[in-house]
């Protein structure tokens, strides 16, 4: 089994940092359904500013806030403006890697969609993978 991206949330921006919180990442319901990350899920977040790397879990938050707050511990590691990359994973085997359409989404500085976008691998004419990135809308 190799660990793949099932869905991202890339330059998605940090609206809030809550030290006190008990943990995880609050985000909007509606950014995670379109990328496919659940409630209570583990992400991995990679700060595009100061090149932090945590891994926390997803709460969702207010429907249509497009909030992104770090809680806990996680709050240490982003500040608010901060531009950041949310990644959930899926372990498949080689041969499911042609059947999973992880979808990407990008943001503008307000956290309104800007481009919704799909990693799609497949196999070219010698049987080797060939991956592509397609655009939506």
């Amino acid at each position: 089994m190799r660990k793949v991206v099932a869905g991202k949330l890339h330059g998605i921006h940090v609206t809030g940092a809550d030290l006190e919180y008990h943990g995880s990442i609050t985000l909007d319901p509606d950014h995670c359904e379109a990328a496919g990350i659940l409630p209570m899920e583990f992400v991995d977040i990679w700060n595009k500013h100061s090149g932090a790397r945590i891994s926390t879990y997803v709460i969702y938050g207010e429907r249509g806030s497009q909030c992104c707050i770090l809680n806990g511990a996680a709050a240490r590691t982003c500040q608010k403006g901060d531009e950041i990359i949310i990644c959930n994973a899926v372990y498949v085997t080689e041969q499911e890697l042609e059947h999973i359409k992880p979808v990407v989404l990008t943001f503008h500085p307000d956290n309104s969609i800007n481009e919704r976008l799909g990693y799609d691998v497949s196999r070219d004419e010698h049987n080797r993978l060939a991956f592509n990135i397609i655009k939506f809308d």
